[in-house]
């Protein structure tokens, strides 16, 4: 008799009462069920779609559709007009990339303080990252106008040139000004992010950096940069990723000029002017590689885990 109820005793609890048995709860699977089929269905199966065809020759005016392994980035690579794009994104990236850091974190210490009439300050801050790049194209284009543009009338007022073009001749001044246009439109969202990382940070570590006698620069150097290292990396991971798709920018202020043309403009160019998906696969394929490979690259060479 012992020796039977010895389990039975064993699964009591204290006190002589059995334990109560834990139930399965459907419930956390149920609400995450709906967020899981979203990403999957709009997300991970596209992905997987892009891939496959990647290495298919799609094209409308030469069917049927066929494997054709690494033909695509063949005849990508031999493209001068992709491998251009391919450089002048890279400027885009450079470009675009160190100004919105530069002047994110500028502006996120500006703000770090409380001041009369912050909060409106950084709602017309946020102003431009909330306009479409479409629009902000357009709003551009009359400033670069070479007749009637702002830069014309101000190099009229000076005696320069009035009927110079801007943009389109120019390969490195086209990328630089349009560039500037989406510098424009990203640094918010960078000083915004930034600034969150400083806002987390005590106002004692900047009282007792005064009582050791550490000057501002100082303090901000060895103190707030690398507090705020955590917003930095984020930050500049949305402009890595804003920068390699640019294209509206490029394509309303330059049109099909490849002197300004990006990768993301020659996805377009191939995919659904000249009809040949598989190359636009291969291209797609080549940005989101470039993409994860450059953010992971930043991240672990900027971003630092900050304990308080």
């Amino acid at each position: 008799m012992t020796m039977t109820k010895a389990p039975e005793a064993a699964k009591a609890a204290p006190g002589g009462r059995p334990r109560p048995k834990r139930r399965f709860d459907v419930l956390p699977y149920v609400l995450v069920t709906p967020v899981t089929v979203f990403i999957i269905a709009l997300a991970l199966v596209p992905a997987a779609f892009t891939i496959i065809q990647a290495f298919f020759r799609v094209d409308a005016l030469d069917p049927p559709t066929r494997f054709d392994g690494l033909g695509n980035f063949r005849r990508m690579f031999s493209n001068d007009a992709i491998v251009g794009s391919i450089g002048n994104t890279g400027l885009y990236v450079v470009i675009g990339v160190t100004l919105s850091t530069l002047l994110g974190i500028g502006m996120a210490v500006l703000l770090q303080r409380p001041f009369r009439g912050r909060s409106v300050v950084i709602a017309v801050l946020i102003l431009p990252w909330a306009l479409p790049g479409v629009v902000e194209g357009i709003l551009w284009t009359g400033i670069f106008d070479p007749n009637s543009g702002l830069i014309a009338s101000v190099m009229r007022t000076f005696g320069a040139d009035e009927g110079a073009v801007l943009l389109g001749q120019n390969k490195l001044l086209t990328i630089v000004l349009i560039e500037l246009v989406q510098v424009w439109q990203i640094t918010p969202l960078s000083a915004l992010l930034i600034l969150a990382s400083l806002q987390l940070i005590p106002d004692e570590l900047y009282e007792a950096a005064v009582i050791d006698g550490a000057s501002t620069w100082r303090s901000f150097w060895h103190l707030t940069l690398p507090m705020a290292r955590p917003g930095i990396a984020v930050s500049m991971v949305q402009a890595v990723i804003a920068t390699l798709n640019v294209f509206d920018q490029p394509f309303v202020l330059n049109g099909a000029a490849t002197t300004g043309a990006s990768v993301t403009m020659q996805t377009y160019y191939v995919s659904f002017q000249n009809l040949d998906f598989g190359q636009g696969y291969a291209l797609s394929l080549l940005i989101t590689i470039t993409t994860l490979v450059i953010s992971l690259g930043v991240v672990r060479a900027v971003y630092r885990r900050v304990e308080l």
